[in-house]
């Protein structure tokens, strides 16, 4: 089926660490198999990365649905000064 994002604005600033919920992205596939989502980093933060918390430090370039469901992944702002805010969609 058709694949629908709904994502809001995620914005960070120095130092911040953001667990993605269900609440900024969530997607559906059109099928009733939603744990089967895959999403991919296709454009990485500039000041920071998307880990999953079981390896803090270690960016990933893709995280399933479950991971987003049961609140694993983080956009970790890496702490650099003068970065301002960064934002994630």
């Amino acid at each position: 089926g058709d694949i629908v994002l709904l994502a809001k604005p995620v914005t960070l600033t120095e130092g911040d660490r953001v667990t993605l919920t269900t609440d900024v992205p969530v997607a559906t596939d059109g099928t009733s198999k939603p744990e089967k989502l895959l999403y991919a980093v296709s454009l990485p933060p500039v000041h920071g990365q998307i880990e999953h918390i079981n390896y803090p430090g270690v960016p990933i370039s893709s995280y399933r649905q479950l991971d987003v469901v049961a609140q694993k992944v983080s956009h970790v702002h890496d702490n650099s000064h003068g970065a301002g805010k960064e934002s994630l969609r």
